[in-house]
């Protein structure tokens, strides 16, 4: 297999942002969707991902970048540029290790085969049968030992990565859990039914929807940003709302037209209303998780109308002699 950072384009002081810029920009021009006629893609892509794959893995990485794995993630030969048995081959190896030099044969000892399972797993007749070429010698398999014991076993290979996206919800339609529509990395478009109980912040996972790897691809996470409201504002699962009325419609009572969430509707005000009384209509709130719905709650603030010359006349020579802040203890 190549050398990862190669495959990625990249250099070996590169970033953990700069390589899953790199792997993004590359699995989205040879993923297999984009290039079903050109079989070399496909291939391309593989190594892409198992490139990404080591790099992204900080262990990996650093055990590659000392020489300890190779690109595939499988232990590096422990043998490479010396004798079958560590120091000098066998004319003389450290400390007169070998067969032939300095102190005659060398003892084995147990801590002279770690790293291949232990030397009660180790078959010393296997060794020098696979060495010399004895009757008894068993052939490597694929993937196991080069002593005939077991293999190490490869890590399964990893899903892609997930993919962030935020999706800014209007007020009403997360009141109501009106469908959203949301473009997603690779282009494609999906009608997003938002669940109960919907907050700011909610999370929302979509399987299948992040980048490609080897292991399947990642999910996309959609966190859910609630966008303010110039007249409502929300209060737990409620909504609140501040109605104005006329000083007639406050005094005489009437029917007037509120709106809500789900539309305008009608409401009942009672003869002798006061200002900053709150009413409440019921099931025009946010959703909860059981289904069910919060209530709008509306508060009335009477307002005088902007010219007052008339309603002076009117009031002339009638005094209101009611304390309404005797209860304030002023």
């Amino acid at each position: 297999m190549a050398d990862p950072y190669s495959t990625l384009g990249v250099s070996r002081t590169a970033s953990e942002k700069d390589i899953k810029s790199a792997y993004r920009k590359l699995a989205k021009e040879l993923h297999p969707d984009r290039n079903k006629d050109n079989p070399q893609a496909a291939e391309k892509f593989s190594q892409v991902t198992n490139a990404y794959d080591l790099l992204s893995d900080k262990d990996k990485r650093a055990r590659f970048d000392r020489g300890e794995i190779d690109a595939e993630g499988n232990p590096a030969n422990p043998f490479a540029g010396q004798g079958p048995f560590g120091g000098g081959g066998f004319g003389g190896g450290r400390g007169g290790g070998g067969f032939g030099g300095g102190g005659g044969p060398r003892d084995f000892r147990p801590e002279d085969f770690r790293g291949f399972g232990g030397a009660e797993e180790v078959d010393l007749g296997d060794i020098f049968e696979g060495l010399f070429g004895g009757a008894g010698g068993r052939a490597r398999q694929p993937g196991g030992s080069p002593f005939g014991g077991a293999g190490q076993r490869r890590a399964p290979p990893r899903k892609g990565a997930d993919i962030g996206y935020r999706l800014r919800v209007p007020f009403t339609d997360a009141a109501t859990r009106r469908d959203q529509r949301i473009t997603l990395a690779d282009g494609k478009t999906i009608d997003l039914k938002l669940p109960a109980g919907l907050e700011n912040g909610t999370q929302m996972r979509l399987k299948g929807k992040g980048e490609a790897g080897a292991g399947g691809a990642g999910d996309g996470i959609v966190t859910i940003e609630i966008e303010p409201h110039r007249l409502y504002r929300r209060e737990g699962d409620d909504v609140r709302f501040d109605l104005p009325i006329t000083l007639d419609e406050a005094v005489r009572g009437g029917k007037v037209r509120v709106p809500t969430v789900d539309g305008a509707v009608m409401m009942t005000i009672k003869p002798g209303t006061h200002g900053g009384s709150t009413l409440r209509l019921k099931g025009k709130g946010f959703s909860r998780k059981d289904g069910s719905r919060g209530d709008q709650l509306v508060t009335l603030e009477i307002q005088l109308p902007a010219d007052l010359t008339e309603l002076a006349e009117r009031l002339e020579g009638w005094q209101d002699d009611s304390d309404p802040r005797a209860k304030l203890g002023v």
